[in-house]
């Protein structure tokens, strides 16, 4: 039974893990520590999140030598945030991390997006009308800063997120260090198969995050599809006696495709745990079949009381190509 994936690193990361976001200020704590006792051994956060403090406490309380979880057991992942693409801005944007989790090293720190923001203390600078105030900091840039981390024993591994295949290949062309992972969208409406395709043949593994379709987003539509409420969905779920989250987990799991749903709800970490006990065959196909190329996360910003695409006339937003 496979349960983890084998990053080039020679690192393993197990194939389902805690995500961390849209997390509730004051509960991240007893989550994370429920967490790691019903067996989660993958931490998925990000400094724009805002509850890597939290996390840090609960991973004190219950991890090392007479505790619940050896640190060595479990992978801590994080991600640089666009207003610290600056090469002299990523170490510092680390070491808070670092101090806010209470570790010495993490696992995996990713690149959160391919735009790179002005350099403020505030995470979304805007001029007078409320639009981004982009840096000309190239990601290229970015990522030498960021391999000097490794060579420093700070992080394990590299990667990024929000990536598309062609900026993959841009940091391909520089790296010395080259990333081990790629986090991005991915669920049956956005089934990412030529992505997914492009990362395995050059050596990353795939992290999907909102592998149930995020209805809960902040800017979701009523008139919107609801992944977890698709007939097809619904009718494996009944098939197999299993939740339709298992459903959607065990189809990432067979395509060996890393998961992290937003387990905030008790109810969430009960129908996470048996995905690795049955088995699709014919069915896969029903859910491959699902792909719509639709995105629910596309980041969005409040103009006037309205919302609007954050990013989509910046030169490096990732979904202006195909995949």
């Amino acid at each position: 039974m496979t349960t983890c994936v084998l990053l080039h690193t020679g690192q393993k990361m197990p194939l389902i893990g805690l995500g961390t976001w849209k997390s509730e200020s004051g509960q991240v704590k007893a989550v994370v520590k429920y967490a790691l006792s019903i067996g989660y051994r993958h931490i998925d956060c990000a400094a724009m999140y805002g509850s890597e403090t939290e996390i840090g406490e609960a991973l004190k309380e219950n991890m090392g030598p007479g505790k619940m979880v050896l640190r060595e057991e479990l992978v801590v992942t994080s991600k640089l945030w666009n207003t610290k693409h600056h090469p002299e801005d990523v170490e510092p944007a680390l070491q808070k991390t670092l101090a806010n989790l209470q570790l010495e090293c993490l696992d995996l720190y990713l690149m959160h997006w391919p735009c790179a923001f002005e350099q403020r203390d505030t995470p979304f600078p805007k001029n007078a009308y409320g639009i981004i105030r982009y840096d000309s900091t190239h990601y290229k840039e970015t990522w030498k800063a960021l391999e000097a981390l490794v060579a420093k024993g700070l992080v394990r591994a590299l990667g990024l997120s929000n990536f598309n295949n062609r900026q993959i290949d841009d940091v391909l062309s520089v790296a010395s260090v080259r990333p081990a992972v790629l986090q991005v969208e991915c669920h049956p409406y956005l089934a990412q198969k030529e992505l997914i395709a492009h990362c395995h043949a050059h050596g990353l593994e795939v992290t999907a995050y909102s592998p149930l379709g995020s209805s809960d987003r902040p800017w979701w539509d009523p008139d919107e599809p609801v992944l977890l409420e698709d007939p097809v969905v619904l009718a494996l779920a009944e098939k197999y006696g299993r939740s339709p989250a298992q459903v959607l987990l065990r189809w990432q799991v067979q395509r060996k495709v890393v998961s992290i749903p937003e387990s905030f709800r008790t109810s969430r970490y009960v129908s996470d745990g048996p995905v690795f006990y049955f088995t699709f065959s014919p069915e896969m196909k029903q859910l491959d079949d699902l792909n719509k190329n639709w995105r629910c996360i596309v980041p969005m910003l409040t103009v006037e009381g309205k919302w609007f695409p954050r990013d989509v006339g910046n030169p490096l937003h990732p979904f202006n190509d195909p995949y």
